[in-house]
């Protein structure tokens, strides 16, 4: 079966609109921290709690998608993420914010099942690029969602932004119940066995772990940027409000068209030759942002680079990953994704931890070593195949 390319866009569409769901609260952190008369690195806490429990979803809920028709599945996890939206609207302190924050995550799983959906349904040929276009509406969603999160919590408050994600999952129920194709369970077991199953992947499957290794490291840079920038533009010398760190968002965007590209790249006879172009582009944008961060100008070229970067890794390794099993792709995706975010919360906590230490520079040295580790990887596994 070949995918309409008016199907994928709307994969691309819904897949980018829930994403968002996770990356709304980043600008929202110093609005949170004022009503809650908090410290603004306190108020983070939200920023990975959202993430960590979205690498739990994934590790959870996602291998169900070999298991049940996947469909059904996003429809019903896509009404508890509104669901739980909602309560985080109504929350009236902080701790139950956070512990909403982990639910919001865990239901936002959506994208990692329209993903495998796309893949399966897409021709070799294809494949690739099908999945480089639902990439970039993912990617899109995460960084136009700080846009948008920004500007209506500055006029309209956070809670605003909830209120709103709230009734977008409803509106995308109805959409995808109407447009989303059905697909086949390929797998005929119990849920222990799935997930057994799951493991025996990442003991005999060096791709998997090399691919999911890297992007570990990767998601926890990109993640730990765009928490730690919430609170650098937000003091001194920029001293921005929530709308204009928002705004920041649009260029990340502008970074997250490359992922068709790369992911057409990605389908050729060498793809991890992408992987160091993404290494390269992230050691480029740190040292702008290192050297030159009061310069906004280039700040915002480091933005756009690092986002690049970002694509480079993340859609290389998750077009390699799917040639692995194709009768496996939810729990091969699973894998990949649950280490990504777990990653992702790991390297939020961490940068909010470095900022607190000692600012800006040693935030970007840190990012900067991890980059340099994420090399060493890429050099080891490449000694067991070739490179160039």
């Amino acid at each position: 079966m070949t995918l309409p390319k008016s199907t994928i866009l709307l994969m691309a569409f819904c897949t980018g609109l829930i994403v968002a769901n996770i990356y709304y609260c980043q600008p929202l952190v110093i609005l949170i921290a004022k009503e809650f008369n908090i410290p603004e690195h306190i108020a983070g806490r939200i920023t990975y709690l959202t993430q960590a429990g979205y690498a739990l979803g994934l590790f959870l809920l996602v291998p169900l998608g070999d298991m049940f028709e996947r469909k059904r599945q996003i429809l019903v996890i896509t009404g508890l993420a509104s669901f739980s939206l909602l309560l985080a609207a109504l929350a009236r302190n902080f701790l139950l914010l956070q512990a909403v924050s982990f639910l919001i995550g865990a239901c936002s799983i959506v994208p990692q099942l329209i993903l495998p959906m796309a893949a399966n349904l897409s021709d070799d040929r294809s494949r690739g690029q099908n999945i480089g276009v639902v990439m970039s509406g993912l990617l899109v969603g995460i960084l136009a969602s700080r846009a948008v999160s920004g500007s209506i919590g500055f006029w309209l408050g956070w809670r605003a932004v909830y209120y709103l994600a709230a009734a977008i999952c409803v509106s995308l129920i109805v959409l995808m119940a109407a447009r989303f194709p059905k697909s086949q369970p390929s797998f005929r077991g119990s849920y222990g066995s799935l997930m057994r199953s799951m493991f025996s992947y990442i003991r005999t499957e060096a791709m998997l772990r090399e691919a999911s290794l890297i992007n570990f490291l990767a998601f926890a840079i990109i993640s730990g940027f765009w928490t730690v920038m919430v609170l650098f533009l937000a003091n001194p010398p920029y001293s921005f409000q929530a709308l204009e760190i928002g705004l920041f968002g649009i260029a990340g965007a502008a970074g997250a068209l490359a992922a068709p590209l790369v992911g057409k790249l990605s389908g050729g006879r060498n793809p991890r030759r992408n992987l160091m172009i993404g290494f390269l582009l992230q050691l480029l944008s740190i040292a702008i942002f290192y050297f030159t961060g009061t310069n906004i100008y280039l700040f915002v070229t480091g933005i756009i680079l690092i986002d690049i970067a970002q694509q480079a890794i993340h859609v290389t390794n998750q077009t390699r990953i799917y040639t692995i099993a194709p009768e496996a792709r939810n729990r091969l995706n699973t894998v990949f994704m649950s280490v990504s975010f777990v990653g992702a919360s790991i390297g939020s906590a961490l940068g909010l931890w470095l900022w607190d230490q000692g600012g800006w520079a040693l935030f970007n040295t840190g990012i900067g070593a991890i980059t340099v580790i994420n090399i060493l990887i890429y050099q080891f596994y490449g000694k067991k195949q070739p490179v160039l």
